[in-house]
């Protein structure tokens, strides 16, 4: 869907108008519940929500209640959706072949068109259906103007007066045909460049009937068009507005639902006690005798929060429940973590790659390059579930060898034994097990990556990539910068009732 509206730099008025009011955002969000629900979903997993906390007593709620909060969920959703995915874009509604939906459509569009034209067939022709249609034609052409656009906005106006087209037609004086060639001439200034074309099939078209079914067809597109662009023109002006918009909403939905932060509080919960155990390893003295009442580890709310959100990249989204404050963001986190995935199995086969090469061609960033490029397809199918690890490690092999032994010949070093053959294979097969101390050393060194700049805060500058990792630097950091804006966003929004969670289970512990 085109954003370049260079033509005209038009916004679609009412619907997608940029608005510094959070009721223009809310009524902006009405219009498109439905789209939204579809799009939740289609990318969201569906995991089984079981074992739930009951940390909030029951209550009877009625439809009404339900019904209402499902509108607030999806509203905040599409909020959201806008502000955190800069791909986010309104698609037209297209019905299933077959469906019930779409045969009722077209029965009723065929009707309606047969009605014009046997009206237009008439002698002498009747032009009430026809003078409708160009009454919603005006509306929609002045839908996508602009407050300045008042040139457009006459020409609009006059020509298409209804009055005067009514006088004309009861005088058997109107031009149809005309009127027709005004408005694809106005759809063509009004329209993204990447609509010309079909406006231009327009003017190709000589029956009436034809004619306006195509000139709404266009202009259904391009009322998709322009609400896309506002939402690009919008979109860095609404942060702050969201921020404040997506907590309000969560707030209305805790308060009709009361058990709507207990996978929140248990998640929270896991990572303090998790955390605290790891800290409190690392305080016993080296003989393994109980630490003194000085050493007791001390937990902040910022580093249990922080690791919070990095055990979501280890998440197990089809046994357990995503905690709700980060529900809507579940598929992007799920992204993430099968994109890290892939990263410690590529990261782990250059490792062993490169250590087991001499040093002359292990140095080489254009050898390393390549090797990453060729792994990296290889594991490109990792997230489906036809993949299987074991067989792709095992091509993985073949194909690393035989570029490290054309590598050996260009540079006109020793060829590679087959010994050493056979153990890279080895290590490069082991590394299918979760186990596998390499692939570990791999994952735990890209977590700690993360953990870093996750701590670094809002600071330019990227955190050190740990050693080892340097051929997949590029890979990682993209990855960082989209966890860490995630997880940003997440916090500006909710942070409240992190707060107010973590205070009463630090003060706990």
């Amino acid at each position: 869907m085109s954003e370049n509206l260079d033509k005209s730099h038009i916004n679609e008025a009412g619907e997608s108008k940029p608005s510094d009011s959070e009721q223009g955002l809310e009524g902006a969000l009405e219009c498109s519940d439905e789209a939204l629900q579809k799009k939740i979903k289609s990318d969201s997993p569906s995991p089984q929500r079981v074992g739930r906390p009951h940390s909030s007593p029951a209550r009877l709620v009625t439809v009404e209640e339900l019904l209402e909060t499902a509108k607030g969920v999806t509203n905040m959703a599409l909020a959201h959706e806008i502000v955190v995915n800069g791909d986010f874009r309104i698609k037209a509604v297209e019905l299933a072949e077959g469906s019930l939906e779409k045969r009722v459509k077209e029965i009723v569009h065929k009707a309606f068109w047969d009605c014009l034209s046997v009206q237009l067939s008439e002698d002498p022709p009747t032009y009430d259906h026809a003078i409708k249609l160009v009454g919603e034609i005006k509306e929609t052409l002045l839908s996508f103007l602009l407050p300045g656009h008042t040139r457009l906005r006459d020409q609009i106006t006059e020509v298409l007066d209804l009055e005067l087209i009514k006088q004309e037609a009861e005088n058997g004086a109107l031009d149809i045909s005309k009127l027709a060639e005004f408005i694809i001439g106005m759809m063509g200034t009004l329209c993204a460049p990447a609509r010309d074309e079909e406006v231009k099939k327009l003017k190709d078209i000589k029956e009436i009937v034809p004619l306006f079914r195509a000139i709404f067809s266009v202009l259904d597109l391009m009322k998709v068009d322009m609400a896309n662009f506002a939402i690009s023109s919008i979109r860095p002006h609404l942060m702050q507005q969201s921020v404040e918009y997506e907590r309000k909403k969560f707030q209305e939905v805790l308060e009709k639902q009361p058990n709507s932060l207990d996978f929140v509080t248990q998640w929270l919960e896991e990572a303090s006690n998790d955390l605290l155990t790891q800290k409190y390893k690392h305080t016993l003295p080296a003989g393994g005798g109980a630490a003194g009442s000085g050493d007791a580890p001390v937990l902040t709310p910022v580093s249990v929060q922080n690791y919070a959100y990095l055990r979501l990249l280890k998440w197990d989204h089809f046994r357990r429940p995503f905690p709700e404050t980060v529900l809507m963001d579940q598929s992007r986190f799920q992204e993430l973590q099968l994109q890290l995935e892939q990263l410690a199995i590529l990261g782990a086969v250059l490792l062993v790659t490169l250590s087991s090469a001499t040093p002359g061609i292990s140095g080489r960033a254009d050898f390393a390059e390549k090797l990453k490029m060729t792994v990296k397809i290889l594991l490109m199918d990792m997230h489906l579930p036809s993949f299987h690890l074991e067989d792709a490690l095992t091509s993985i092999g073949e194909k690393v060898c035989l570029e490290v032994s054309s590598c050996l010949s260009l540079c006109g070093s020793s060829p590679f034994s087959i010994n050493k053959e056979t153990v890279l294979k080895g290590q490069i097969q082991a590394l299918a097990s979760p186990d596998d101390p390499i692939r570990r050393i791999v994952e735990s060194r890209i977590f700690t990556f993360l953990e870093t700049y996750l701590a670094s805060g809002h600071q330019k500058l990227l955190a050190t990539v740990p050693g080892g990792l340097g051929p997949i630097q590029k890979e990682l950091e993209e990855v960082a910068v989209k966890f860490v804006r995630l997880v940003n966003y997440n916090k500006m929004v909710f942070c409240p009732y992190y707060d107010a969670i973590l205070s009463k289970l630090l003060l706990r512990s």
